[in-house]
């Protein structure tokens, strides 16, 4: 594992601002480790840059192949601290990813503000994918370490809809949700089109939480 950047961690104290849809800059990209050529979601960072949630980027720049030879990206969200995008062996629709931008193998290897800003994305993402997907329940999982489950030595959340116990894509669920049972790749048509609709919700949410904030400034 590589060691943690303590360089990384003392550029980006607790209380830097976080980035939102009025002051955000895309020139606050955090230092990340040296050797990560082998992390395949740094690869991604590499490719997508950051862009306004309210303001996503053209179609062409988060074309899905651009990480070729590398298996496609369904962007959902970039921005200067955190990258979002579908997991490409869905545990159910809509199943995506959230990670820091830098390369830090595990929770605690987070900054504060990195740290910060996964808590107020989650439930961004959660909210846009339960309004995406029309599931309304749904699972949110991290894990550290092999022994803890943790394929992908980048630190990540998951977030997974959970379709009603009624609903036949639960089955599907169940079945590889610890394990069990075949995971299919994502189709790309169906990846492209999801990941459009989720970065929409993306936009809805994030647009509805600055009216909230400029309505209680003017109180």
């Amino acid at each position: 594992m590589p060691p943690k950047d303590e360089s990384a961690t003392a550029s980006t104290p607790a209380s830097q601002p976080l980035p939102n849809a009025i002051n955000f800059d895309p020139s606050t990209h955090p230092p990340s480790h040296n050797d990560t050529s082998s992390c395949p979601f740094c690869h991604i960072t590499t490719i997508y840059p950051p862009y306004p949630p309210l303001s996503p980027s053209p179609a062409h720049t988060l074309s899905p192949s651009l990480t070729s030879p590398n298996p496609s990206t369904f962007l959902i969200l970039s921005t200067p601290l955190l990258i979002a995008f579908l997991d490409i062996m869905p545990l159910s629709p809509g199943h995506l990813l959230l990670c820091p931008r830098a390369h830090r193998p595990k929770l605690t290897d987070v900054t504060p503000a990195e740290s910060a800003e996964l808590g107020k994305y989650l439930r961004i993402l959660s909210s846009a994918v339960s309004r995406a997907t029309g599931i309304k329940d749904w699972n949110v999982v991290q894990n550290n370490g092999a022994a803890a489950a943790q394929v992908v030595p980048h630190c990540h959340f998951h977030i997974i809809p959970r379709p009603e116990l009624r609903d036949k894509r639960n089955e599907r669920f169940t079945s590889t949700m610890f394990g069990r049972g075949q995971r299919d790749e994502l189709d790309d048509e169906e990846g492209e089109r999801l990941a459009g609709e989720i970065r929409e919700k993306v936009k809805e949410v994030v647009g509805e939480d600055d009216e909230e904030n400029e309505r209680a400034a003017k109180l």
